[in-house]
């Protein structure tokens, strides 16, 4: 599996190792023990999966940027099984150097690419492509009480959506996460993580 770290710490782009031929591919899309290792840490402090969720969206969705607070925080392995998104993580962790700033990936069918967003983070994506499906396995549970959002287009974080792959259709929200705070609003209400 090759592993790309970003600037930001924690955070991963994994991609695994494809074995196709004529009658089509083989990958390992989830190994306890490998994830550990791109972690960098012993086995049994690797997060574990509690939930596998899986969504889809037509063209134009944006779904997210989603967390959850403790007592629930969850951790999240994300990929597209069906078409392409352009998926995102924003660091919510207050004490880090990174706080507000983002890393963004393609996770596609094709390039069977997965991206790890840890605990403290937003996440979110945008589909590219006609319809998409996305998985994900969480290391929490959905835990309403623990559930925020924060506001997509937020100019303080500056997302490069590449809005211009919709050919001038505006992004389609939930109304969850078009009535979402800012990032200052978040910080201010004390909704970020330590």
């Amino acid at each position: 599996m090759e592993i790309q770290r970003f600037e930001i710490e924690g955070p991963l782009l994994l991609t695994p190792q494809v074995f196709g031929d004529g009658r089509g591919f083989f990958y390992e899309s989830w190994n306890q023990r490998r994830f550990a290792e791109s972690l960098g840490v012993a086995l049994d402090q690797a997060p574990l999966f509690h939930q596998d969720n899986h969504s889809r969206s037509s063209r134009g969705v944006l779904r997210g940027l989603h967390y959850q607070l403790e007592p629930e925080p969850q951790g999240k392995l994300v990929r597209c099984v069906v078409g392409e998104v352009f998926d995102v993580a924003v660091d919510l962790r207050r004490s880090s150097a990174s706080f507000g700033q983002w890393v963004g990936a393609r996770l596609s069918a094709e390039n069977h690419r997965q991206l790890w967003v840890p605990v403290g983070f937003a996440h979110g994506f945008l589909t590219l492509s006609e319809s998409a499906e996305v998985l994900y396995k969480a290391s929490g549970f959905w835990n309403k009480g623990c559930e925020r959002s924060l506001r997509w287009d937020d100019p303080t974080v500056a997302i490069d959506w590449p809005l211009e792959e919709l050919n001038g259709v505006e992004p389609l929200l939930a109304a969850k996460d078009g009535a979402a705070p800012s990032l200052a609003e978040a910080l201010a209400s004390g909704d970020v993580f330590p």
